[in-house]
């Protein structure tokens, strides 16, 4: 999960990109120069590689002989028996664990991480520090984040709570260190705040997605994950908008990213309570 999902963190230098070209070319044409990088990089790519194995006779990375039509339809019947060992995605919604993963999603990433990232480059400015160093800030972030989740397979041995337990006191962490920004004269808290909550929001993906899969894994897990990464979006559509709105009014951050460090610290609450330490007791019950 770690290794799929790094690309997510890798994008974050990207913004270096867009703020190199937004200054050489202004807003308008560094929109065009991006959209022309979408289509003529990301396009094919999706094109290439984004198939169903079915469609090409494979099985799925891992399965040692190729489908049949007879494997085919098998597998079709399964999933459209509610009876199996599987749980549906209304069948796991109907599971308190569920609600408490995708709250968790929810207000990890959705509310704090997004509210927070959206913010981030403002406040240095705020701060004095220019847009390009303010920018950097960002990319250092993106890059830890790619190292938490490629250190992610932690919750593989220290189990998937304490792991998302480390994930959130780093990123309370770094919004301390954030909060005690007033200058430029102390620049390093900056990249103490990007090291921390770089490094805690890589880790804290895959070790969620891995937590829920403990639970609900089968042929509907795909389905059941679109419903973390809904809670997600949602959080992630309020996130930015609020701290705006509490910076408008207030005329500071400070607010807004102590409500995130309250938002981390719910998370996590969350997470315990649906507990994936207990999956297997959880699936017998099931």
């Amino acid at each position: 999960m770690g290794l799929g999902l790094m690309g997510g963190g890798f994008s974050f230098t990207y913004g270096m990109l867009a703020e190199f070209t937004i200054s050489r070319l202004g807003w308008h044409h560094a929109y065009l120069v991006l959209a022309g990088i979408l289509l003529l990089v990301l396009l094919p790519l999706y094109r290439l590689f984004q198939y169903r194995p079915e469609s090409k006779g494979l099985r799925a990375y891992g399965s040692a002989e190729p489908a049949t039509n007879k494997d085919l339809t098998a597998e079709v019947r399964a999933v459209e028996n509610p009876e199996s060992g599987d749980r549906t995605l209304g069948r796991a919604m109907r599971t308190y664990q569920l609600w408490l993963l995708v709250l968790s999603y929810f207000l990890y990433w959705g509310l704090g991480s997004y509210l927070v990232l959206a913010h981030q480059v403002k406040f240095a400015e705020d701060a004095g520090y220019s847009s390009t160093f303010a920018a950097s800030i960002f990319a250092l972030c993106g890059i830890l984040m790619v190292a938490g989740q490629l250190s992610s397979a932690i919750s593989d041995f220290i189990g998937r709570e304490l792991t998302v337990t480390l994930a959130s006191l780093l990123a309370i962490g770094a919004l301390v260190a954030l909060l005690s920004v007033r200058d430029t004269s102390q620049p390093w808290l900056l990249y103490v705040y990007a090291t921390c909550f770089g490094y805690g929001a890589g880790v804290y993906s895959p070790a969620a997605i891995a937590g829920a899969a403990d639970i609900f894994h089968g042929r509907h897990f795909g389905a059941i994950a679109g419903l973390l990464l809904t809670g997600m979006g949602i959080g992630g559509g309020i996130g930015p908008w609020l701290g705006g709105y509490i910076y408008d009014i207030s005329g500071s951050y400070s607010s807004a990213f102590v409500l995130c460090m309250v938002c981390f610290s719910l998370a996590c609450i969350a997470f315990w309570i649906a507990a994936p330490r207990n999956a297997a007791n959880l699936r017998g019950k099931a």
